[in-house]
């Protein structure tokens, strides 16, 4: 009766202690989340800016004689004056457009110019918004107060926007420089997510270490790489047809190019231009706007899902879903579950057992009189 006594003591006392250092890791592990949860956008952001660039830093830290420092920091300079060529432009035409309101208003002309004459022949639209461009040219301060309600509901959302882009840019900023760390220490990066890769897939994780780097790169050329290149297109046109704010354009152009939607933002710049500019100069831009709307549906096909080992509908099924779920970096993040999901569903699936109509004992021929 003692003996069992005491062994029930000591199997308590293993509990006790199992369940103190349960506690003190789930206690490590928390404090360690909600210290890095701030961060984390930041540092997810660096990792796949970091991933997507390593074939360009290997081959700019070969021309460099092997030099990885001094190549991560070349791309994380380029990246860096990348994002702030808009940023400069759209901050330029700020300035000009105030600058602009400050010179009439000093010299006393309309701040809003009056609206063409051939805006009042336009099907359902032309003649109020002739109306409201005639009451803003003639009279501002009405048509403010006309429209103070609606004024008042949007600004706010104005002003928060603007913050918002600018905590943005501040990010993405930081985002760029983790990446430069990362590139910096690439070995030693790619080892330990090798390692985790292992400890959670066992003898597949550096498969599915490949195949989340590939999604990752496949994503970064197909989205947002297609992206850039459409926004480079549309900030041209932008330049040359003299569109007001042209930089700001091209940022919101972007913007909307990497969540699919840029075409929509050239709507609004056509029907302005077909407001102040001749009809010529008009049609021109319209014909260059669905070129590059459209270019999008050329060059995708081509990049997106390029070099992984999955289906091209399974990534964009993965990057589109992602978005609506987790914003914009479950481009990334949704392409990737989907994916390794996806060949997990398949190892499974090689692993089933035989069905009925491929059995031996089924396919075997049957013997009479043995």
């Amino acid at each position: 009766m003692t003996a069992q006594r005491s062994e029930d003591d000591r199997h308590i006392s293993r509990v006790l202690e199992a369940s103190i250092h349960l506690g003190l890791l789930f206690s490590l592990l928390a404090a360690c989340f909600f210290i890095v949860r701030p961060f984390a956008p930041m540092i997810a952001w660096g990792i796949i800016i970091a991933v997507a660039l390593n074939p360009a830093y290997r081959r700019l830290q070969r021309l460099l004689g092997g030099r990885g420092g001094l190549a991560a920091a070349i791309c994380t300079l380029l990246l860096v004056a990348v994002l702030m060529v808009p940023v400069v432009l759209m901050t330029g035409s700020l300035v000009d457009g105030i600058h602009i309101v400050t010179t009439r208003v000093r010299e006393g002309t309309a701040i809003i110019p009056p609206p063409p004459p051939r805006i009042e022949g336009w099907p359902l639209v032309g003649p109020p918004l002739k109306h409201v461009w005639d009451l803003a040219a003639t009279n501002l301060s009405s048509a403010v107060q006309t429209f103070a309600p609606q004024i008042k509901a949007v600004l706010p959302r104005v002003l928060l926007a603007s913050a918002g882009i600018g905590l943005a840019v501040l990010q993405w900023v930081a985002s760029i420089i983790v990446a430069g760390f990362l590139l910096a220490s690439a070995p030693s990066a790619s080892r330990l997510t090798g390692l985790f890769a292992c400890r959670l897939f066992g003898e597949k994780g550096s498969e599915f270490q490949e195949l989340a780097t590939a999604t990752v790169r496949s994503v970064a050329t197909g989205i947002i790489g297609v992206a850039f290149i459409q926004s480079f297109f549309a900030a041209l046109g932008f330049l040359f047809a003299g569109l007001p704010g042209a930089g700001l354009w091209g940022l919101i152009f972007l913007l909307a190019a990497i969540v699919q939607l840029g075409g929509i933002v050239l709507i609004p710049a056509v029907i302005y231009m077909f407001a102040i500019a001749t009809t010529g100069k008009a049609a021109i831009f319209l014909v260059w706007c669905i070129f590059v709307g459209t270019m999008d549906n050329l060059i995708k096909p081509l990049l997106l899902g390029r070099g992984v080992a999955v289906p091209l509908a399974v990534v964009f099924l993965g990057t589109i879903g992602g978005f609506i779920v987790m914003g914009t970096i479950g481009l990334f993040i949704g392409a990737v579950i989907l994916s390794v999901g996806y060949k997990l569903f398949l190892a499974w699936l090689e692993k089933a057992p035989p069905t009925i109509a491929e059995s031996p004992e089924r396919n075997a021929p049957v013997r009479i009189g043995a």
